[in-house]
């Protein structure tokens, strides 16, 4: 479990053609319901598509998760203007919708943590209780609220008792909508001559389909409209519920990635369709099969990767790395963050949850099972702990 994997082009190769083998399964129908758009075409020479392949990137691969959300208020165009800049090979855009279809980008529907919407008393009256994949949550939702009302409210730090520098910010960004950040990754290609890389993720998708706003379609439509439709577009997309990834296999051809949460998790999707497979059941060898056959990898929580003790402490990796990898799928495990409070037991330094802990041990750890990459809340020390692991 300790090969390595960046600077190994024999292992990259055999990956990539892995990758792109399992790329052609479920797709047939997608060539051809999308052929006639790709054949003019579409907006690729002006935009991000056909410049871009998951052989082409770097392993380990550094996500700026919800851009760089160690240092801004995450989802904004701050957050992914500083993660592109540190350097991160790809940045990931969580999306929910409007009242009204638009597509923003947004961690939760509920706004109430990232967002001054308590402030603005002619939204007081939109406070609800909601239950949503079987949780309920008192707040403000953005399917309540057009994109017009929605521009008024300005972005905050959502965890600022942990970052609560990142609360200088508060205010200074709006909530984006997706077709913004397209525009922005567009020119910064642009600007760096390189495409920029984009990871989006249908957040609740079940949920939004069930009141009439499902994700899918239109993000296939802005998808084909920016040319990043294709197998080889600079974007991966990603959801908790594997129906949702199938969906969209065939509406794009874009990579997908499906992301699995702790092993006695059951998707929600499986949840409403009475299927009662779990998390345990989907990183089994069967399980990788299935995911491969519509699928190009998965997001797993580090603990699928190294499962920790009853102390917080690392314990030996299971074998997912290697089953995965035998099916042909990448591994974009989540999320590394810098703070004692959010690393394993056995890297955290002093008694400060806040402070910094030996989160390049911990990176270090990871690497060393064969992941190829890692989402990260503060990608530049990723990156660091990237270059350590391929200097070895």
């Amino acid at each position: 479990m300790t090969e390595r994997v960046s600077g190994t082009p024999g292992r990259r190769a055999l990956l990539g053609a892995a990758v792109l083998s399992t790329a052609a399964l479920g797709l047939a129908g997608t060539a051809q319901a999308q052929a006639a758009e790709r054949g003019r075409g579409g907006h690729g020479g002006g935009h991000g598509g056909g410049h871009g392949s998951l052989r082409d990137l770097p392993v380990p691969t550094v996500i700026g998760h919800r851009g760089a959300s160690g240092y801004r208020p995450e989802h904004t165009l701050g957050s992914y203007q500083l993660a592109l800049d540190l350097g991160a090979h790809i940045v990931e855009q969580d999306l929910v919708p409007t009242k009204d279809g638009h597509l923003v980008c947004r961690h939760e529907n509920d706004i109430t943590a990232t967002t001054d919407v308590a402030d603005h008393p002619e939204f007081a009256g939109r406070k609800a209780t909601k239950k949503i994949d079987g949780v309920s949550y008192t707040g403000w939702f953005t399917e309540d609220f057009t994109l017009a009302e929605l521009k008024t409210l300005r972005a905050t730090e959502r965890i600022p008792g942990n970052r609560p520098d990142n609360t200088l910010y508060d205010g200074r960004w709006t909530i984006p909508t997706f077709e913004e950040v397209l525009r922005w990754a567009d020119q910064e290609g642009r600007k760096r001559k390189k495409p920029v890389w984009l990871y989006v993720e249908t957040k609740h998708p079940t949920y939004f389909r069930k009141l009439g706003l499902g994700l899918e379609e239109p993000l296939a439509r802005l998808l084909r409209r920016y040319g990043r439709d294709r197998r080889n577009a600079p974007l991966i997309l990603q959801s908790f519920e594997p129906s949702s990834i199938q969906r969209l296999a065939r509406l794009v051809d874009t990579p997908r990635i499906v992301l699995l949460s702790g092993p006695t998790t059951r998707p929600w999707d499986f949840v409403e369709s009475g299927d009662p497979r779990t998390v345990a059941d989907l990183v089994t060898p069967a399980g990788l099969k299935w995911i491969a056959s519509y699928a190009q990898g998965i997001g797993p929580t580090l603990d699928l990767v190294i499962p920790k003790d009853a102390a917080g402490r690392l314990t030996t990796p299971t074998t997912l790395v290697k089953d995965a990898h035998a099916r042909g799928l990448l591994l974009h495990p989540y999320t590394l963050r810098n703070e004692n409070s959010f690393l394993p037991a056995d890297f955290r330094r002093g008694t400060d949850p806040n402070a910094y802990g030996d989160v390049f041990g911990a990176a270090a750890a990871y690497f060393a099972t064969g992941i190829d990459g890692i989402f990260s809340d503060h990608p530049d020390t990723a990156l660091l702990a990237a270059a350590d692991f391929d200097g070895r």
